[in-house]
């Protein structure tokens, strides 16, 4: 049990919690890097020790039934493991599946750094569809009281968060830049007349961009415009605070919350095997996956450094960065030996930020 004894000692550092639930969240993180699910029985098996995996079942069942997190606690740690150099990008959007008639709806902030968006904040939708202006702009006051001194570089979001009334909020909240996407088929006014965004950039060729000049207003308020084409066809249009720039280049870094998204799921954790019926239980199991997710991460940020991926003609590496943390601590806890132990340990000092 050298793993779960050393982990258990880094992780003291950080959380003022009880000895049980310490223990338990290092067993947690330790199975979950061994089974890549979170399906209950699974991680069951993964906790090692003499106990019967019957017993470790109704361990986790007990925490997640009962044990209350601070997510503000977990917030602060994501932000002392991963040292994202501020200003920060935050992209906000949400991820949504179902299992059987329940529907799971979390809207995501996170923080893009290295291409993933680590998150600090995720909120339960407990309905089907998008989030209202109301509980974004919750959610953006509740980032602000977690981080009162951010520097913010922008805001990202996707065309399914779009308004007046949201639009409003953004433009007044100075320290907040944003770069948020519209549809096609919503209107741009320019010298007195209001045109769709799909009529006035009908002429781009795919591959180029073209950022209006003058004043512009979507929805009645002043905006910066620009557009690319994209290689499928299709029209990506992004608006900022007026006189802004580089509106298209900063709203692409909005892909670290899609790729947060997929290593949750398919692609890492497989989020979408759990069984949880109740938003709570949920929410707190998605915080354990963000945990797991800085150690595994901050693991390839220096492999990567020692060894880097080579990148293919296409332009892509050769392996997924997270697949290389990923794989790597996996390979240390499935083969355990006294050859990997000083591994091991080194790996925990990232997280010690030592």
């Amino acid at each position: 049990m050298t793993d779960y004894t050393e982990l258990r000692k880094t992780l003291q550092d950080h959380f003022d919690w009880h000895g049980a639930r310490l223990s338990f969240l290092a067993l947690f993180l330790l199975a979950l890097i061994k089974v890549k699910t979170v399906n209950l029985s699974e991680l069951a098996l993964g906790f090692g020790g003499r106990a019967l995996s019957e017993s470790h079942y109704k361990r986790l069942q007990r925490f997640f039934r009962h044990f209350d997190l601070d997510y503000t606690d977990i917030a602060q740690v994501v932000v002392n493991w991963m040292q994202i150099p501020q200003p920060w990008v935050l992209s906000v959007d949400r991820t949504t599946w179902e299992f059987g008639t329940r529907c799971y709806n979390i809207l995501t902030l996170g923080i893009v750094h290295e291409g993933i968006a680590f998150p600090v904040l995720w909120w339960m939708l407990k309905k089907k569809g998008n989030s209202n202006s109301d509980e974004r702009m919750r959610l953006l006051e509740a980032f602000v009281q977690l981080f009162p001194d951010a520097q913010s570089r922008c805001l990202c979001g996707d065309r399914e968060f779009v308004g007046q009334r949201w639009l409003r909020y953004l433009l007044l909240e100075p320290a907040m830049p944003f770069r948020w996407r519209i549809r096609a088929s919503d209107k741009i006014a320019r010298n007195g007349k209001a045109l769709a965004a799909k009529v006035v950039f009908a002429h781009l060729p795919v591959g180029e961009s073209q950022r209006l000049k003058g004043p512009c207003q979507v929805w009645g308020l002043p905006v910066s415009v620009e557009a690319l084409r994209l290689e499928d066809g299709k029209l990506l249009v992004v608006i900022g605070p007026h006189q802004d720039e580089n509106l298209v280049a900063d709203y692409a870094l909005r892909w670290g919350i899609e790729t947060l998204f997929g290593l949750f799921k398919t692609r890492g954790f497989c989020l979408e095997s759990t069984h949880f019926t109740e938003a709570e239980r949920l929410r707190k199991l998605f915080a354990l996956l963000t945990l797991a997710l800085c150690w595994a991460m901050k693991t390839r940020l220096f492999l990567h450094q020692l060894r880097p991926i080579t990148v293919k003609k296409h332009g892509r590496r050769a392996k997924n960065l997270f697949r290389l943390g990923f794989d790597y601590l996996r390979h240390l806890l499935l083969n355990p030996s006294s050859l990997f132990e000083d591994d091991f340990r080194h790996t925990l000092k990232l997280l010690s930020c030592t």
